[in-house]
């Protein structure tokens, strides 16, 4: 399941980068793919982990840049 997130104040690309990389390491994710330009995240995960894995990936973004918000 192919999942897309707005984020608001995502400040720096390579922030961008290590969230990117940091959430394609999270059990259960295919691929991800964090978009500086156009501030958005897409996730690609099992469907029944789905929950857990947003909640992480909102836990990663937080670590990396704490302004980031990821639009739920």
């Amino acid at each position: 399941m192919k999942k897309k997130f707005k984020l608001q104040d995502l400040d720096c690309a390579n922030c961008a980068a290590k969230m990117e990389e940091a959430i394609k390491k999270i059990d259960g994710v295919e691929d991800a793919a964090v978009s500086f330009m156009a501030q958005k995240l897409t996730i690609e995960a099992d469907e029944s982990r789905m929950d857990e894995i947003i909640k992480q990936a909102v836990s990663i973004c937080k670590k990396i840049e704490p302004d980031c918000k990821i639009l739920v």
